[in-house]
């Protein structure tokens, strides 16, 4: 494992060039308050060099006004950069950094442990592709190292380090370690991780963080850098159908109109057969346009635009999907909602929904369960506060293009808006489209109201 040079030391140009078109990894780094997540995230920034001489000089006055370590720079300080946060010690808001080495960039999120934040670790997680679950080596699983398990499992995450930190307070015990190891894996048996790697570490004397640690002799396995620059990314999106949600119809003449966007997942080349959702047109791919010319192929995490062999119908919010494969449409949702907003979630509350390129108006026809946050069992719910996770019916005010959140995270996942504020209320998990109603429920509904609930939604709206 090497690390590679900060940028002063070879110029800024060269610097670009080195790392431009590097495989980008997105973790989340979780846990339970004061188990050390902002300083290991300090830890790896300052050992892989990613700070330079005025960041030094700023940490350690900030040290010696807010640090908690004595005499020695807290490098937790990095990451909490609010006011309240040093103030109080522990991280409110989420804070992304990045940082790279010769293998890979990283987007590190570093989230709040405190339950009354778990919001914020729930928008974090969303878009990691891997999490750092901090476990304090004296304490083993706490309430809060059970829910942030279970809501990365929820969000999708497949692979987990479990950083057993603080490990030198217990002087490195490996029966502790593995104890803590066990209690892990039988509680996170049923959540459906793919990978848990359980890594021994310190993240204040930087044992095992980025280098090997020299107190574990007993410690087989490799730093906690070297498996993120090693953990295989974007494994799923890659093998998962080709879905692009069109964000722009590029018609710059009248002999050029193409659809562009960013491909969520999968392959797609000239002469693939594609299918327009939520339409149905069908076409095959003529070109593939960038910039910088013609494409023969384009994968996940390109943007690119589509030039289609017929003239079909699409614009801003279909998703242009592989015609063996495409995705399923409704007006009606069933969605696993993480609730953030401090007003509750009541049946009839009208909200926009954001789906991929599309903004709809939704109602919330029926809430039917809240989940419990530390064993994942559902309960009956009539309502949803802040912090809440349950199982709510969306009806929309026209038909979508989606997939299932546990088959494509990015377009089976959606945002509510509220409508007043525009402040975003709630991460949505896409599961299925609701069930229809029966014929005869159907019958009953139009005897007194006859143009039914969607119907209302529409003019509700002012929908066509």
């Amino acid at each position: 494992m090497t690390i590679h040079q900060s940028p002063e030391a070879f110029g800024f140009e060269s610097f670009l060039a080195a790392h431009q078109g590097k495989e980008v990894l997105r973790f989340i780094a979780c846990g339970s308050v004061d188990d050390g997540k902002s300083t290991l995230i300090g830890r790896l920034l300052h050992d892989t060099k990613q700070i330079f001489d005025d960041q030094i000089t700023a940490l350690q006055r900030d040290s010696r006004r807010h640090g908690t370590q004595g005499a020695d720079i807290d490098l937790a300080l990095l990451v909490d950069g609010l006011q309240a946060e040093r103030e109080q010690g522990i991280t409110i808001d989420v804070a992304y950094r990045f940082f790279s080495t010769d293998k890979r960039s990283f987007i590190v999120a570093d989230t709040p442990g405190h339950e009354q934040y778990t919001r914020n670790m729930a928008t974090g997680a969303s878009t990691a592709d891997v999490a750092i679950l901090l476990v304090d080596a004296r304490h083993g699983l706490s309430r809060q190292t059970r829910r942030h398990a279970l809501l990365v499992s929820l969000l999708g995450i497949k692979r987990v380090a479990l950083a057993v930190n603080k490990m030198d307070l217990i002087g490195w015990s490996q029966d502790r370690f593995e104890a803590i190891t066990r209690a892990f894996d039988d509680f996170a048996a049923p959540l459906g991780f793919s990978e848990v790697r359980a890594i021994p570490l310190s993240a204040k004397n930087g044992d095992n963080v980025v280098l090997p640690g020299a107190a574990a002799p007993w410690y087989a396995g490799v730093p906690l850098l070297q498996y993120l620059e090693e953990v295989p990314v974007h494994v799923e999106a890659q093998a998962a159908p080709f879905r692009m949600a069109v964000q722009w119809v590029n018609r710059p003449n009248s002999d050029f109109r193409g659809f562009s966007g960013l491909i969520a997942s999968g392959r797609i080349a000239p002469g693939d057969a594609v299918v327009v959702s939520p339409s149905g047109r069908t076409s095959t791919v003529a070109r593939i346009f960038t910039a910088d010319g013609d494409l023969p192929r384009a994968a996940e995490g390109q943007s690119v635009t589509l030039v289609l062999a017929d003239e079909i119908d699409a614009s801003r919010g279909s998703v242009i999907a592989a015609a063996a494969s495409p995705p399923q449409s409704a007006d009606s949702l069933e969605v696993r909602l993480f609730w953030a907003a401090e007003t509750p979630l009541n049946p009839g509350a009208a909200l926009l929904a954001k789906i991929g390129t599309v903004t709809v108006n939704a109602v919330a026809s029926s809430i039917r369960t809240r989940i419990d946050p530390e064993t994942g069992r559902a309960e009956p719910a009539d309502r949803l506060s802040a912090n809440d996770i349950g199982d709510v019916t969306l009806s929309l005010d026209r038909s979508v293009a989606f997939d299932a959140y546990a088959s494509n995270r990015d377009t089976g996942s959606l945002i509510l808006i509220d409508r007043e504020t525009t402040d975003t209320a709630a991460l949505g998990l896409i599961r299925t489209p609701a069930k229809q109603t029966s014929a005869g429920e159907a019958r009953s509904e139009s005897t007194s109201e006859p143009r039914g609930f969607l119907a209302k939604l529409k003019g509700l709206f002012g929908g066509r």
